[in-house]
């Protein structure tokens, strides 16, 4: 049976419903935050920003990701769950289109904190009101193609701005705010109905002797979502300008970044089924580490590019599954407390990004413009995160 009859069987809506949480995760996360790395270096190049003030209008975005993956939680027990996803979904759009007026440096900064905002509370939103309605055996699988809408995002920018900007980067942005408008109205309807329960479910007390194990978790998790930074902002700004390579071959490896993330979901899930959780992330941690070496220590051909391109860009969805699975490992028997694990776990993950997004911009800018030492210190947070997981896993054993 082909896996979309699969998940027809499921609900005769399932479908529909994971379609609407797909194009969420496409507006909010693949072009809300992922398009404007490809644009980075044509509106330093139009005059629009230098260089030093894009980096901080990319950073802004996560900050307004990290508001909303609080917030949006919040509002929704207060409002409608479907009311607060269309209106995000129309914010979203809305940030595009204002984008395409360069109104100034504070202007952009509001609305590219719109979009992060909008992005943030998508994420934490849609994906548990679909999944309380998929059945506890195929929650995988529908998972994994909710989230690929983010890759999925990814790879449309890297291919639809460089055409747009053939036309200018204002109609970059024109063009990227009618997409969002159609995805948008994609989504408007086929939400499933009564999801309220998936939100509001009571929080449980994590059990002591997981505790610890948890925490390292979170500080590993923490520690992956600054790690990504350098490839998430500058990876197309570092290969058009700094290797002066033009935004189309800058694009083109964005393309190849966003497919992987289209797949990253379910070839880890894939993996984790055979050797574990804590085996797959691990080993996923070992293989950023080697992908942010090769662009700080300027090994920049066209193959190794596209070998980091395609590693870090199948981690930035597929660590998610890794570490949602983890927390089920830590938590088996305890669904209130997962819940409650993985939402700390996810503001942890965008705290440190907002973090370290604007902190990578400090640097970049302070450097004279040194990509090299993003990388560095991208690969020394990813390295910190695989020695803690190894580390607890020492003191685990030794306590026994």
């Amino acid at each position: 049976m082909a896996r979309t009859d699969v998940l027809a069987t499921s609900s005769p809506n399932i479908t529909r419903a994971i379609i609407c949480a797909f194009c969420t995760g496409l507006i909010g996360i693949g072009l809300a935050r992922f398009a404007y790395t490809p644009l980075l270096p044509a509106i330093v190049e139009a005059h629009w920003f230098a260089p030093a003030g894009a980096a901080y209008l990319g950073a802004a975005n996560l900050a307004g990701y990290l508001a909303g993956a609080v917030l949006g939680r919040p509002i929704a027990a207060r409002l409608s769950i479907v009311g607060v996803l269309r209106a995000m979904m129309v914010l979203a759009t809305a940030a595009f289109f204002a984008c395409a007026s360069p109104f100034g440096f504070l202007w952009f900064f509001v609305w590219r904190f719109a979009a992060g905002f909008a992005g943030g509370a998508m994420m934490v939103l849609a994906a548990p009101m679909v999944l309380a309605h998929v059945p506890p055996a195929r929650r995988g699988l529908a998972g994994g193609l909710i989230f690929m809408g983010v890759g999925a995002g990814i790879a449309a920018s890297g291919t639809v701005v460089p055409l747009l900007l053939q036309f200018g980067v204002q109609a970059a942005w024109i063009g990227l705010g009618l997409l969002s408008a159609v995805l948008t109205a994609i989504a408007w309807r086929g939400w499933p109905e009564g999801a309220a329960a998936a939100l509001t479910a009571p929080s449980g007390q994590v059990h002591p002797p997981r505790l610890g194990a948890l925490r390292a978790l979170y500080v590993e998790y923490a520690l992956n979502a600054g790690g990504w930074v350098p490839h998430m902002i500058f990876l197309v700004d570092f290969i058009a300008r700094g290797l002066g390579q033009g935004v189309k071959v800058g694009a083109e490896f964005w393309v190849a970044f966003g497919l992987s993330a289209s797949i990253g979901p379910i070839l880890v899930g894939h993996i984790a089924d055979r050797i574990g959780f804590r085996s797959a992330l691990r080993l996923a941690f070992m293989l950023q580490i080697f992908a942010l070496a090769l662009l700080a220590f300027n090994v920049t051909s066209t193959p190794w590019l596209f070998v980091s391109s395609v590693i870090v860009g199948a981690s930035v969805t597929g660590t998610v599954t890794l570490v949602l699975g983890r927390i089920h490992e830590l938590l088996p028997h305890h669904p209130a407390e997962q819940k409650a694990a993985w939402s700390v776990a996810t503001v942890a993950f965008a705290l440190c990004q907002a973090v370290a997004a604007y902190g990578f911009s400090f640097i970049f800018a302070h450097s004279g413009g040194d990509y090299r030492i993003l990388f560095v210190i991208g690969m020394i947070a990813m390295s910190l995160a695989l020695a803690i997981d190894f580390g607890w896993a020492v003191r685990e054993k030794a306590t026994r």
